[in-house]
């Protein structure tokens, strides 16, 4: 570490060129979306370089660092402020800074409100709604010879039963805890018990971060009182840091895009505290696999790397089935009870039709104006249509109001929701397992939801509002943006019989993720693994795929050559990563996974469908909506009688689903890093 305390000015070498003056962003390479007052930067290590911001002098923050100065700057007023370099006989160089408060938005778009501060969860002070802001916590904890995490009073003393992490150093674990964008966050790194410092790279610590997701999804309007996690041996024991933030729990907000500001402003500090990142790693599952795929499709460079486990594509693709499963189930509780639990499996296209009553347990008061409301919200302050019209709406919808807007005639937030054409069964139908009048009534009286979530007679319908906004800012990840750059190991733990509630995790969602990529041309940055649900099998996944990505990513970073980014990412992937699953905790099979599923690991692991698959979607399911064609009776399998067939056409006056064409409101998405 000599080279980060060595003199401020310094010498450039005889033999080599000048380095051009300039002002880097460290902290956050979007100089324009700063936040805290304070920002990493570098410049060239010139023997009379001065570096000022807002025309203060601020020269004596910089630290050696290699060939070049890093330096805190402090001080930044919100708005705009002008960063300067300058050099003997050199031409100036500035960087504008725009900085935003600690507490946000910064890309976001306008806060929702009413929210309420759950700090006291953390063991943080009570704190003050809207802001929710809080001091930093810094507490200490150890890991134990017999792999317990206790607290440590003083980070250096070294208790008999301390362990040693797997890198040869003392296991004692810095924990700091505070406030950024209204939401709890959370960073672990092994310490020394030294302050850490941007200049100076604690003991340990590897330079890489594990940035960890929540699952869940749900409407927000509070803090929420757990993150991602990141007390965990997993990552500690090898050196890695751990951060997330109450807001990067999809169940405490549902919306990616405020996951990606959450995540952008945690990971800056995080850096204006430790110093640069050689690369940060997502990781997390359910909810947390839709964060890490839409980050890093939407706003790239936040996560280089991503493991996401068992995994949906976006939030608004699997509202698809959860809605359909909670039709479904009043149909087969009423009219459809006739339906055998074969045919209802079929018509499902699950595995199990225990997938569809889970999500109903689990999901389906998710799209209700208040059956999913948090505790926090007081009863009197929620929806009602006739005494509190203006309330709190619980729909999950709630935080994408910044994209989608509100429906003046209603209140809430406008939907993408939608089933019009849609034909239940259809499969069923083909293969003989339901016949034409069963086909026919099921279709006639499945009805759909509501603006407010609840079943109706007639289907869904979708705001053509949200639909060209959902495709506009990418909330249908369309896998064609940074996903094309970002090395992907979704990790596909089998649940698909594992019983209410686990078994929503149905391993079709991968494959959904895989077509959306190869439709794009992307091929060869997505890996699957497929394991069982054991703690051992889990365990060595888990160590198996954190170790390939950050071989593969450093093998990224080493890679100098001339190649696109794309191509690096391919090329550089580690010969023995690949598709596979595992047959044992000691047994891992290399073999590409399809679906339909094949080979060895698909007798292992057979892959089922879902709704909206067993209805004739095509496997990207990337039609919110899907357009029609008007319905015709030779393009079934079987004969229908007059009355079948007015059911059918009452059933779909504009016609049926015609999978073949994109769906309606479909468009390419405005770009990367969009603002609200």
């Amino acid at each position: 570490m000599a080279a980060l305390t060595a003199p401020l000015l310094t010498t450039a070498t005889a033999t080599a060129a000048p380095p051009r003056l300039s002002v880097e962003p460290v902290s956050n390479p979007h100089p324009d979306l700063v936040s805290g007052g304070q920002v990493l930067v570098r410049v060239p290590a010139l023997r009379d370089v001065r570096v000022k911001a807002n025309g203060r002098d601020v020269t004596e923050v910089f630290k050696q660092e290699g060939d070049s100065l890093l330096g805190l700057v402090d001080g930044l007023r919100d708005g705009v402020n002008e960063i300067t370099a300058s050099a003997s006989g050199r031409a100036r160089a500035s960087l504008r800074v725009t900085n935003h408060p600690i507490s946000g938005p910064v890309f976001s778009g306008p806060q929702q409100q009413p929210f309420a501060c759950e700090t006291e969860a953390y063991g943080l002070p009570a704190a003050t709604p809207p802001l929710c802001g809080a001091p930093t916590q810094v507490t200490y904890q150890y890991r134990t010879t017999d792999g317990r995490f206790l607290p440590l009073d003083d980070p250096a003393s070294r208790p008999a039963d301390l362990a040693v992490t797997a890198t040869g150093v003392p296991y004692v674990v810095r924990v700091e805890r505070g406030t950024i964008d209204r939401a709890v966050y959370e960073i672990a790194a092994l310490s020394d018990g030294t302050q850490p410092s941007p200049f100076t790279r604690e003991h340990g610590w590897n330079e890489r971060l594990v940035y960890t997701f929540g699952g869940g999804c749900n409407s927000g309007f509070h803090q929420g009182a757990s993150t991602g996690g990141v007390v965990d041996d997993l990552f500690l024991s090898q050196g890695y840091a751990v951060a997330s933030s109450s807001l990067n729990v999809l169940d405490n907000n549902c919306s990616p895009i405020i996951s990606a500001e959450a995540a952008m402003m945690v990971k800056e500090h995080f850096t204006e505290t430790y110093g640069p990142v050689r690369h940060t790693i997502g990781w997390g599952g359910s909810g947390g696999a839709i964060q890490q795929y839409d980050i890093a499709e939407n706003y790239p460079g936040i996560l280089d790397g991503i493991i996401p486990g068992i995994s949906y594509p976006d939030p608004l693709t699997t509202a698809g089935p959860v809605s359909d499963c909670r039709l479904l189930n009043r149909y087969f509780a009423g009219a459809g009870s006739t339906f055998t639990p074969e045919q209802r499996l079929a018509v499902s296209g699950f595995a199990s039709y225990s997938t569809c009553a889970s999500w109903e347990l689990t999901f389906a008061s998710r799209a209700t104006a208040t059956g999913s409301c948090h505790a926090s919200i007081p009863v009197s302050r929620r929806w009602d249509p006739v005494s509190n019209p203006d309330g709190v709406i619980c729909n999950s919808n709630e935080q994408l109001v910044n994209q989608f807007g509100r429906d003046p005639r209603t209140g809430f937030v406008r939907s993408t929701l939608d089933n019009t054409g849609v034909q239940y069964g259809l499969s069923a139908l083909r293969d003989g397992t339901i016949t034409a009048a069963q086909f026919a009534d099921l279709n006639a009286a499945v009805g759909g939801l509501d603006y407010t979530g609840a079943p109706v007679a007639r289907r869904s319908a979708a705001d053509p509002r949200a639909l060209a906004a959902a495709y506009r800012t990418g909330l249908l990840n369309s896998a064609s943006l940074g996903l094309r750059t970002t090395p992907i190991i979704d990790q596909r733990t089998d649940l698909d019989l594992a019983g209410t509630p686990a078994d929503i995790h149905t391993a079709e969602w991968s494959f959904v993720m895989r077509e959306r990529l190869r439709h794009n041309g992307i091929e060869g940055n997505q890996v699957i693994i497929a394991n069982h649900l054991t703690a051992a099998e889990t365990a060595a996944a888990s160590r198996y795929e954190l170790d390939a990505m950050d071989r593969w990513l450093t093998a990224i970073g080493n890679d100098r050559s001339h190649r696109s980014v794309q191509h690096k990412v391919v090329a550089n992937r580690p010969p023995d990563l690949s598709d596979g699953c595992y047959v044992s905790a000691t047994e891992r099979i290399q073999e590409r996974l399809t679906y339909p599923s094949r080979g060895r690991c698909g007798e292992l692991y057979p892959v089922a469908a879902n709704t909206r698959l067993a209805a004739g979607s095509g496997l990207a399911m990337d039609a919110l909506k899907c357009r029609l064609k008007p319905i015709d009776f030779r393009d079934y399998p079987v004969r229908f009688t007059r009355e079948e067939q007015q059911k059918l056409r009452s059933a779909f006056p504009g016609g049926v689903c015609d999978y073949r064409k994109s769906g309606v409101g479909s468009r390419q998405p405005s770009g990367v890093w969009q603002r609200y």
